[in-house]
Formats: C-alpha cells, sequence, structure tokens
C-alpha cells in the first residue's frame, strides 16, 4: 500500500467511510481526482475529492467559495469533511446530470438549462465576494502569456518581444474597462454545471470546479458558458443569452458586446496556452482536439471593429492550427533556449 493510498484510507475511516465500494469519476485538468464512494450498507453515495497538496496546490479556496456560494444560496456540494494538510475532502454527490449529458439526451432543455445558468451568473454578481483575488486587466493580460510560449509548433522558455508587445496591448485595452469586481468562477460551462430537478430555483444548477474564483469582468463567467471550449453553442443560443444578460442586468448592449469580445478574446488565448501545455507537459493530447473550436472562438472575438488592431497583432504572431501544428502540439518536445 502507497503512503497516498494509506492516507486516504485513514481519512475515510475517520469520516465514516471505511469499507465504501469506490469508482472514478472523470476529473478536470488539474492534478485532482474524483471518486464516487458507496456504502455498502445504506446504499449512500459521496464524493472523494484527492488533490495532493505538493501538485493540486491548496484545498482552501475550494472550502471557503463553497461556503460562500451556499450563503448566498446556490448549490455547492456540501463538504461532510476534509483534511486540507493532506489534500482529501469528502463531497456530496451531485450525481450524472451534468448539462451536457442532459442536453445530448434531451435537446429541447438546452435553452432553459442555460438561461438557468444566466440567472446563477446574474445572481453571483448581486452577491459580491470581496475575500476572492481580483483578476484584473493586468494580471488577465500576463496569464496570456502561456499561448506565446506554449502554442507554437516548437514551445519556448521566454518571451520573445512579439509577445512582449501583444501582452502591452492587451493589457492596455482591458485597462479601459472599469469593472473587474464581480464574482466569477471562471470554468462555468456544461461539463462544470448539474441539473438537480428535485431542486427549486437556482438551487437546480449544482456547481463544481469553483475554487479558482475571482473578482473579475461582468462578462467572464457568461463568455465561458456560451464560448465552450469543449462543446458547441450556436450563435443563435450564444446571441440569445448574451441579451438575457444585459436585460436583466440593464447593461447597454452595445458597449457590453465590445467589452464582453475582449474579456472572450483573453479567455480562448489563454486556454490555447493551457491545452497546448496540458498536451506537451503533462501527456493529455486530447486536448489538443478541442484547439480549432477555441481557434474559432477567438477568431470570431476578434472580428469585432473594437479589437481590429488586437486582430492585426494576434494574427501575426499566432499560428494557425494546421494539421501539422495540432500533431506537433500532440508531441512532446524539447523547448528552445
Amino acid at each position: 500500500m502507497s503512503a497516498r493510498t494509506e492516507l486516504k484510507s485513514d481519512f475515510l475511516t475517520a469520516a465514516g467511510w471505511p469499507n465504501a465500494a469506490t469508482s472514478p469519476i472523470t476529473g478536470d485538468a488539474s492534478s485532482r481526482s474524483y471518486q464516487r464512494l458507496m456504502n455498502p450498507e445504506t446504499q449512500e453515495t459521496a464524493v472523494l475529492m484527492d488533490a495532493p497538496p505538493d501538485h493540486a496546490g491548496s484545498s482552501a479556496p475550494f472550502v471557503a467559495v463553497a461556503s460562500y456560494l451556499a450563503g448566498t444560496g446556490l448549490s455547492a456540494p456540501t463538504i461532510f469533511a476534509h483534511d486540507l494538510d493532506h489534500g482529501f475532502l469528502l463531497l456530496e454527490d451531485f450525481g450524472d446530470n451534468l448539462f451536457s449529458d442532459v442536453i445530448t439526451k434531451s435537446p429541447m432543455s438546452e435553452r432553459p438549462l442555460y438561461e438557468a445558468a444566466i440567472h446563477v451568473i446574474c445572481h453571483l454578481q448581486d452577491h459580491p465576494n470581496p475575500d476572492l483575488p481580483r483578476f484584473d486587466a493586468v494580471r488577465m493580460a500576463q496569464a496570456c502569456d502561456l499561448a506565446f510560449l506554449h502554442y507554437r509548433p516548437i514551445p519556448a522558455t521566454h518571451l520573445d518581444d512579439d509577445a512582449q508587445r501583444a501582452i502591452e496591448q492587451l493589457s492596455d485595452q482591458l485597462s479601459q474597462l472599469d469593472d473587474f469586481s464581480r464574482v466569477s468562477l471562471r470554468d462555468f460551462h456544461a461539463q462544470n454545471l448539474m441539473w438537480l430537478s428535485e431542486r427549486a430555483g437556482l438551487a437546480r444548477v449544482g456547481l463544481l470546479d469553483f475554487q479558482d474564483a475571482v473578482q473579475t469582468h461582468p462578462s467572464y463567467d457568461l463568455m465561458s458558458l456560451v464560448k465552450d471550449a469543449r462543446r458547441d453553442v450556436s450563435p443563435e443560443l450564444a446571441d440569445h443569452l448574451i441579451q438575457l444578460f444585459c436585460q436583466i442586468r440593464s447593461y447597454d448592449e452595445t458597449t457590453f458586446r465590445a467589452e464582453a469580445a475582449l474579456i472572450s478574446a483573453q479567455r480562448n488565448l489563454r486556454i490555447l496556452g493551457i491545452f497546448a501545455r496540458l498536451s506537451r507537459n503533462m501527456s493529455k493530447p486530447h486536448y489538443i482536439d478541442m484547439v480549432p473550436r477555441v481557434w474559432t472562438h477567438l477568431q470570431t472575438d476578434l472580428a469585432h471593429p473594437a479589437l481590429a488592431k488586437l486582430r492585426r497583432t494576434l494574427n501575426g504572431i499566432l499560428p494557425e492550427p494546421t494539421p501539422d501544428l495540432l500533431n506537433r502540439l500532440r508531441t512532446p518536445c524539447q523547448t528552445q533556449s
């Protein structure tokens, strides 16, 4: 028995689940892993999050954000037990009804489920959380360095002059926005949302993967939802959801769409870098299958007239996801100096 397995066994015993049957649950892009537990006597289930602190970082933010979300009346998994020193959490089991799976089985449910998600985003923005870190213009621009380091035929170890100029230009344009105070869960999309049909109101939307929550621009989670890297959202539905959001929040739609295009461009630029790094550095090449969709999202964002200068800059630096580039991104290789 490995030391990690022994620690997990001790945690489950202390939590009252010593003899639980286990089955794996698909995780996210991090070093966290998940198992569904079943009590053989009561048939009750729970979820074990295994997040080694030396790889996944502290789980304290997850605990804190879960408490905040529950305090606003939203559905975050109840935390039955935790060992933050070793990175184990025992969580409420929300089941298997991911938005993406529910929609696949019942396509007519797509619009009402996405509308419910919009109302959750608006609810979050009515409940500020000053304890969350700020993801402001400078930090957002700096976070795009991953694209210039990893989304390229040969990964780099440092930013060249063109990349530095692009980041500075992105930072300058982001700095023209005046609101970075709204709660964002960051990875707000159809594979991190559960449909809890037995609950009422906003609580029917179960929330997952929120440990990286921040204060940032009000469009961030909306763009995460409608410009999903993992599934296609039709332009018609995306337009409807943006209109609904602006109506609820009383935003001027023209101004908001320009700001949202910029925020979405930042997100998709960063995602290109994240997916390339996951493939090359963490042996997860399946993320490259989503790169063409992310690239299309980025080009749609950059097509907004307000982003014309940024479009010229980025398209002069970033390579298109040709079959050759995608194959290179799937293959680990040496970095250049």
